[in-house]
């Protein structure tokens, strides 16, 4: 969709949506929203324009101060729910005994790191663990520059993938001023309006002409660097399968692709625990982080062990905090309560209940526009009620104040932060989809 106005078609960095706005007069009065500003300055981001005060929250549920509870249907970091309790008590027994680096033999280190290797090709045998999912893309654009012997990156137009400086040249989103680097090409997002009926065919153009453009600069490719769900660019996953095609087009060029499996990972799409393998296609190196940890700060990335070697020659890789035993108990708990409890069945399962009532709602107000997505990770396009093909995001603010008076939690995407993104914990009943649903019909009205 594209903006009916000059205002609506300016790009909206990513922390810019759904946020407030310190230069606003709302707030003034609240005692600890002026500590937070004092405390952190310009670079405090919260959301909304009136800031909640949170104290607590367990399972897909948040509450505030003042004592009103809300369905957490944004924060995809509690996968298993917030305050699980095996995983509470995982990090407290470990946390009790040892917690130190990665220079020491632990059990828990390798007990996790094995069971996490599990879930991936028996190609992508080494992994390297970290606190941040900036960290794991910093590292993978390292290890992909290293074994091309290229410097060119290729990513979406509205991407985000991490906040180092190295990675913030490959994250679009995060730009207020000024423009991306001339070692960075960016593309189209995977849509209809995009590229028509053929995504696969018009994604895969879009990045061989990229590829020739990095070419012709002088870098060569040396990754596409992708979120498998496309998730800053506004949610798109369908048709399945369609990134296979520019994926062999990076792989004929030489270059790698890094599956930034961040967001989409560990069984949110229900029908795959990754997105690459939603896809179908073998990445060169896949990284990882939010709910990694179900809240306990982890991330890291796996590859060949022959890549990371070749990266190892010239300068190695050690993070102190990166896998210590207390992250990795917190690892191994989430692994654990998500096939214990069938968190990934259920997320195919309640996906679709949502997606039918997302669809059934949409077909009575002409401002809902395309629902997209897989499992629990959807984005809900809100347009000109009497131009569908229009974006509005002045529009979805007002929905997303709307669900936040109803007692539910929603954020934005998209390049013009005209799609509302959802990402509930994976233990989502339907009976909190139901509650979600009428929420949504309620603020859906007053559009």
């Amino acid at each position: 969709m594209q903006s009916p106005t000059e205002a609506d078609n300016q790009v909206r960095g990513i922390l810019e949506m759904n946020a407030f706005d310190s230069k606003s007069a709302s707030g003034q009065d609240d005692p600890a929203l002026q500590r937070r500003l004092a405390n952190v300055g310009a670079a405090s981001v919260l959301f909304y324009r009136q800031p909640i005060e949170m104290v607590s929250a367990l399972g897909a549920w948040m509450s505030a101060a003042n004592g009103k509870r809300y369905l957490d249907c944004y924060n995809n970091v509690p996968c298993v729910g917030h305050s699980h309790p095996a995983v509470t008590a995982a990090v407290s027994k470990q946390i009790s005994r040892l917690n130190t680096n990665t220079r020491y033999l632990v059990q828990v280190v390798d007990d996790y790191l094995e069971a996490l290797k599990a879930k991936f090709p028996a190609e992508l045998s080494n992994a390297v663990l970290t606190c941040s999912g900036s960290e794991a893309n910093d590292l993978a654009m390292r290890i992909a520059c290293k074994n091309t012997g290229h410097r060119g990156f290729i990513v979406t137009e509205a991407a985000y993938h991490g906040n180092t400086a190295y990675v913030t040249e490959v994250s679009p989103s995060s730009f207020k001023q000024g423009s991306i680097p001339d070692h960075v090409v960016t593309v189209p997002a995977p849509s209809r309006a995009n590229y028509g009926d053929d995504i696969a065919e018009g994604f895969a153009m879009a990045v061989k002409k990229a590829i020739s453009t990095l070419k012709i600069r002088g870098y060569g490719i040396a990754a596409l660097l992708v979120d498998s769900i496309f998730s800053s660019d506004g949610v798109f996953g369908q048709p399945q399968g369609f990134l296979r095609a520019a994926v062999d087009i990076v792989h004929q060029a030489g270059g790698f692709y890094i599956a930034d499996e961040v967001q989409p990972g560990f069984g949110r799409l229900g029908s795959a625990f990754w997105g690459f393998e939603y896809h179908q296609v073998l990445p060169d190196i896949v990284t990882m982080g939010k709910p990694m940890g179900n809240g306990f700060p982890m991330a890291g990335m796996v590859t060949r062990p022959e890549y990371l070697a070749r990266f190892c020659e010239d300068v190695g890789y050690f993070n102190t905090f990166g896998g210590n035993p207390v992250s990795c108990a917190a690892g191994l708990a989430v692994l654990k309560v998500m096939e214990q409890e069938e968190l990934q069945t259920n997320a195919h399962k309640i996906g679709q209940y949502l997606c039918s009532g997302l669809n059934s709602i949409a077909a009575d107000h002409a401002a809902i526009g395309e629902v997209r997505g897989e499992g629990l990770f959807l984005g809900v396009d809100i347009c000109q009620p009497d131009q569908p093909e229009l974006a509005d995001p002045a529009a979805t603010v007002r929905l997303i104040d709307g669900l936040r008076d109803a007692g539910i939690l929603a954020g934005a995407a998209g390049k013009h932060g005209s799609t509302l993104k959802l990402r509930p914990a994976l233990c989502l009943s339907q009976a909190e989809a139901d509650f979600f649903l009428d929420g949504f019909r309620a603020a859906a009205r007053r559009l």
